[in-house]
């Protein structure tokens, strides 16, 4: 093996066994930084022996011995866990040591549920929920997360450090909350995971308009999840959303990386793997017989497009019924501009274009490009092309995404064109 492929290797069994790791170690510690700071260490262990040695057949095993013995080490410093030390000493002593490090691992599962319910504790900026999901549960190193998000490292590297100085300084325990705090931090969870998701399927800022990088690694975290929590309809309804949405990643973008409409997707490019699994997913979430929730009822709607041959066989009606019961479900602005969209396919332009009009001074929209660009092609559906060109021209000015602002544009332009035949 080159040393390239060696490194590439390494790198690899890191992205898979740190978040692990410091699942594991957070749960005997009690203490999610410090956890980092341990696995870290026996990665650098690892980079520099494994060059020489080989990788080892389990290479999970001896990342997790490393560590524990540099937690060892750390704690023998510290007389007040002077107890700590002597407990782990024996766990780690002799012949015991395999079969605590296959004992560890078989606890695995309770301890990732753990770690994210701890990274999305309602005491941290939601900004450091994404961060710190990402960097504990995910896997991905600080560059990897800026590259991401389009921010510099040193932001990233403050929000997780804020983050796990909040943690610390609250005291909070290593475990799943129980009753209405187990609720509202699972809340916290989906809400991340689709943050992180909406950033990679639809970036706000940059040249590109996917990021697939984080389309996959939101996917695998909402994945492990509906393992880890199998009776939660939401946590399902919001994997069957991802699933759906990412079947139609090919047929997003054109040849010169432009954005391509819903409707105007070849549909012969979507992922059917994906719809598959999404649909599954849903039935699923309905099956678990709870009232739906805003990602089972967002799932159900993806699933009308997914299930529709073409373009002119959606069933915008059934649309439209179910963000009648999202917006009441969930009564948000974009809510309410999505169901806009909806109920102009299922009953006509100018009905959608009376629900927009109503959102205009809405303060939370002031500055969302969507809302213009909505507007724009609710106009012109109407007759009004020089409104909607400049509907068209202000959504691209409030557009951060390169590919958004080019797309808007060339709509505009084509209203001026539109105008001048008529």
């Amino acid at each position: 093996m080159s040393a390239g492929d060696l490194q590439n290797t390494i790198a690899a069994i890191w992205r898979i066994e740190s978040p692990k790791l410091i699942a594991a170690l957070s749960r005997m510690l009690r203490d999610v930084g410090r956890a980092e700071d341990l696995a870290q260490d026996a990665f650098v262990v690892a980079l520099s022996e494994w060059p020489d040695r080989g990788i080892p057949r389990n290479p999970g095993a001896w990342l997790m011995t490393a560590a524990k013995r540099r937690a060892i080490d750390q704690i023998r410093r510290d007389e007040t866990l002077n107890r700590k030390a002597q407990r782990f000493a024996r766990e780690l002593s002799g012949d015991a040591l395999e079969a605590d490090v296959a004992s560890t691992y078989e606890e695995i599962d309770d301890d990732m549920l753990r770690l994210m319910f701890v990274a999305c504790h309602p005491a941290v900026s939601k900004e450091g929920h994404v961060a710190l999901t990402l960097k504990l549960a995910g896997g991905l190193t600080t560059a990897e997360i800026a590259r991401a998000f389009l921010v510099s490292e040193t932001t990233i590297a403050q929000r997780i450090v804020r983050a796990k100085r909040t943690l610390a300084e609250a005291r909070v325990p290593f475990e799943v909350p129980a009753g209405a705090e187990r609720v509202q931090r699972l809340a916290s969870i989906l809400e991340t995971l689709y943050l992180i998701f909406n950033e990679g399927y639809a970036a706000t800022a940059g040249d590109d308009v996917l990021r697939p990088e984080l389309v996959e690694d939101a996917l695998r975290l909402g994945r492990m999840l509906a393992a880890l929590i199998p009776n939660e309809s939401e946590v399902h309804g919001l994997v069957a959303l991802m699933e759906i949405q990412a079947s139609r990643m090919r047929a997003r973008v054109g040849q010169t990386g432009e954005a391509i409409l819903l409707l105007d997707q070849d549909r012969g490019k979507w992922n059917r793997m994906l719809i598959a699994r999404g649909l599954d997913a849903l039935a699923r979430a309905e099956s678990l017989g709870d009232a739906l929730g805003p990602y089972t009822l967002q799932a159900a709607i993806a699933a009308c497009h997914a299930r529709a041959p073409t373009a002119e066989q959606t069933d915008w009606e059934r649309i439209a019924a179910l963000y009648d019961a999202l917006a009441q479900l969930a009564p948000t602005p974009v809510v309410e501009l999505n169901r806009a969209v909806a109920v102009g396919m299922a009953v006509g332009p100018q009905a959608g274009l009376d629900i927009v009009e109503r959102l205009l001074d809405e303060p939370a929209l002031g500055t969302y490009y969507l809302l213009p660009s909505v507007r724009a092609d609710l106009l012109l559906k109407v007759g009004r092309a020089s409104e909607a060109r400049a509907e068209f021209e202000r959504a691209a000015s409030l557009a951060r995404n390169t590919r958004d602002r080019t797309f808007l544009l060339t709509r505009a332009a084509a209203c001026t064109m539109s105008s001048t035949k008529a």
